[in-house]
């Protein structure tokens, strides 16, 4: 089986190839532009498998994704490639509307005339899975959870274009016919994560005996999901899922941003001491403007469809998370060379 995945040299694209690569027998093409966030050295060791090829490419470009299809004919797509973080969408929606819905649109359409000249037992076989975020059904109250069949509310310029995007694919496997399938996950943590994300730059103020910024007072809930759990689950979907279907995808571990900054500040007494505790670090920063007060999936259906459900704890995730980025000092370094030295991101209200 051969599978496309865009976007594989980000966070949550490159734990999928690393998984995959270890896992399976697929044969791996990576198509990534290479932005800020995109980074080979997440990929260790991968470049030299027969069973792997990188592809720096746009997928806005129109001509340059069909003529991938046409070169590496896959079996299947899944879609990762999407600007991600909250607060650069809010300096500047227009990167996020041109990657996350044209983009988007773009590889629809290389992907329904590739999939049309397929004969049909390789067409019935095909499938695009496009990756989405919880964050395209707006804001919960105290109680509640997400469900496939929540309405869509996005308060965020990022939300917004996610949710755009799933209504494409929504659009071309109805309009179309084009087997498709989505993923809604929560708060993804680990290893390789851009340090403009929550516990990545935490870690890495602690480290450095920054302040620790928290908006707000802390308090708003987000489920946290271990991005080797939520890559499991990904590939579950493509090979088990029903076409047409949206599945969650939840780490059943709701936490305040103020208690994921407390949990990471005592591992890090433990792991790397130093003279004054480190939650002596914290400092609130005013609030995110339009910040959502908490998101919460249900994850019931893919676990009772497909199987599948999480395997770590917010705590032993974190713990992982932590020691992995102690370690990788050189990684870090040379992500924080780029255009990105963990400043604060998303203050500006007004264009």
């Amino acid at each position: 089986m051969k599978l496309m995945i865009t976007g594989g040299a980000g966070f949550i694209g490159s734990a999928l190839i690393r998984y995959l690569i270890s896992e399976t027998d697929l044969h791996i093409l990576n198509v990534d532009k290479l932005t800020y966030a995109g980074n080979l050295e997440s990929l260790p060791g991968i470049s030299s498998n027969p069973h792997y090829v990188f592809e720096q490419a746009d997928i806005c470009d129109a001509a340059k994704m069909q003529s991938l299809f046409k070169t590496h004919q896959p079996d299947a797509v899944m879609h990762l490639a999407a600007e991600s973080h909250v607060d650069r969408s809010i300096d500047g929606p227009g990167a996020f509307i041109q990657t996350n819905i044209v983009g988007t649109y773009t590889l629809l359409q290389a992907a329904r005339a590739y999939w049309e000249t397929l004969p049909s037992e390789k067409k019935e076989a095909f499938r695009f899975h496009h990756i989405s975020t919880d964050e395209v059904f707006g804001s919960l109250g105290e109680e509640g959870l997400f469900l496939e069949t929540s309405p869509y509310q996005p308060n965020s310029p990022y939300a917004a274009s996610k949710s755009s995007s799933d209504h494409l694919l929504r659009a071309w496997h109805h309009t179309y016919g084009l087997p498709i399938l989505i993923t809604n996950c929560s708060n993804n943590y680990g290893p390789y994560q851009f340090p403009e994300k929550l516990i990545p730059l935490m870690i890495l103020n602690a480290k450095a005996g920054l302040p620790l910024p928290v908006y707000g007072r802390g308090q708003h809930v987000r489920d946290w999901l271990y991005v080797d759990d939520h890559v499991r689950a990904l590939y579950r979907v493509l090979t088990k899922g029903q076409i047409g279907e949206t599945y969650n995808i939840g780490g059943n571990n709701e936490m305040s941003n103020l208690g994921v900054v407390e949990t990471l500040c005592t591992l890090m007494d433990e792991l790397l001491p130093s003279a004054r505790p480190y939650k002596d670090l914290i400092q609130f920063v005013g609030d995110r403007p339009g910040h959502d007060l908490r998101y919460a999936i249900d994850a019931s259906k893919i676990e009772k469809t497909l199987g599948w459900q999480p395997t770590e704890t917010f705590k032993s995730g974190l713990r992982k998370t932590v020691q992995w980025y102690l370690g990788a000092s050189l990684w870090c370094e040379h992500v924080l060379e780029g255009n990105y030295q963990g400043e604060r991101l998303g203050v500006a209200s007004n264009p």
